[in-house]
């Protein structure tokens, strides 16, 4: 497969990519249009030629720091043998560069209609077949070590943290070490926003974007999807009720909690890696996290 630096793109504007690469990879031009489409990322394009709709994402900067593309191709290719994301037809494992099925007739969901009960029974209904896959895709998810190379990315940048961030990082550190320690591992999402979620039709549901995808608690992946919609008591209890086709028990509870720290605590992380970036939007993007964090902690009795 060749690499996107083949093609003689690099220096090239996002247009001028998008067209280069469909030309080679799929051998269609001109273009009938080009739509950006949103993602914290990669930068992606909606785009129609005469013979279909395509999805064109180009690695988002700074991600070639934070973010193993080969890792994410294994993921990725895992979400289409399993019908859970669109047809994959070019990966560029240097950088991320991919070419995939857009997918027709749907719609992108938000937080409102994911609190819908048959959208939380679709959400559990993927999550059963990507996390029950049986694949180890050799993919690791370590939060600590994620974090820790967030915080060196975070130093070398001279952004600055929080005034207590030392005392909850202990804190986490302890619960980590003794919770992680005894869980079992299965191919995971690890990023399922709200917008990583495309509903076609009524029934079909589809998630994308499987840059941080790895071998991971399958709690982490129920438990981030209610902080991003925005769950309260009943919709938890929905969500997991239907992904474990039974009431949970206190221990699943206590460990879809323990997940939502950790969640908080590494993509609080994540955005003050990206505020050189992307500015004052990702100061109170991590921010926001960093305060739920510590509600949940003193909630808790942690704090």
């Amino acid at each position: 497969m060749k690499n996107i630096n083949d093609f003689g793109i690099s220096n090239m504007s996002d247009q001028e990519k998008v067209v280069q690469i469909l030309d080679v990879v799929l051998h269609e031009v001109p273009l009938k249009s080009v739509v950006r489409l949103g993602g914290l990322t990669n930068r992606s394009y909606q785009v129609e030629t005469s013979q279909g709709h395509y999805v064109i994402s180009l690695p988002g900067d700074g991600t070639e720091t934070m973010i193993n593309r080969h890792d994410e191709y294994k993921s990725n290719l895992l979400a289409c043998e399993l019908g859970i994301d669109s047809h994959l037809y070019y990966f560029d494992g240097d950088n991320g560069v991919k070419v995939m099925d857009f997918i027709e007739d749907s719609i992108t969901l938000n937080a409102e209609m994911m609190h819908h009960t048959n959208i939380i029974a679709l959400v559990a209904k993927v999550f059963q077949k990507l996390h029950h896959s049986d694949v180890d895709t050799g993919v690791e998810f370590e939060v600590m070590k994620i974090a820790k190379q967030y915080e060196n990315i975070i130093r070398n940048n001279n952004v600055s943290l929080y005034s207590d961030y030392a005392s909850v990082r202990n804190t986490i550190m302890q619960l980590s070490q003794n919770y992680l320690k005894n869980i079992n591992k299965v191919p995971c999402h690890n990023d399922p926003l709200c917008e990583n979620w495309v509903l076609q039709g009524t029934d079909k549901l589809y998630l994308i974007d499987w840059e941080y995808a790895g071998m991971n608690d399958p709690m982490w992946d129920l438990a981030d999807v209610s902080i991003e919609a925005e769950y309260g008591t009943v919709e938890d209890q929905l969500l997991l009720q239907f992904y474990f086709n039974r009431k949970t028990t206190n221990l699943e509870e206590k460990a879809f909690n323990i997940n939502k720290l950790l969640i908080d605590f590494l993509w609080t992380l994540w955005g003050k890696t990206r505020v050189p970036f992307d500015g004052q939007k990702m100061e109170d993007y991590a921010s926001a996290r960093y305060m739920r964090l510590k509600k949940l902690l003193g909630k808790m009795g942690l704090m």
